[in-house]
């Protein structure tokens, strides 16, 4: 009985493509859970850079 049961669990294929598409959709989240970070960090980059360049041309009255 038991076996029975282990072997029609083993052969069930129908659950099979959602744990595939959990795999991806989590995978994809990853990668742009990195890229938004990154993203993050150029940007405060950029904003800080600008803001600095802002206030030396006050600073010097250019």
């Amino acid at each position: 009985m038991l076996q029975s049961i282990v072997n029609r669990m083993w052969r069930d294929e129908r659950g099979q493509d959602l744990v595939e598409y959990a795999l991806i959709v989590a995978a994809v989240g990853l990668a742009l859970i990195t890229t938004v970070n990154q993203l993050s960090t150029a940007v405060v980059s950029l904003y800080s850079s600008i803001t600095q360049g802002l206030t030396s041309i006050g600073a010097t009255g250019q």
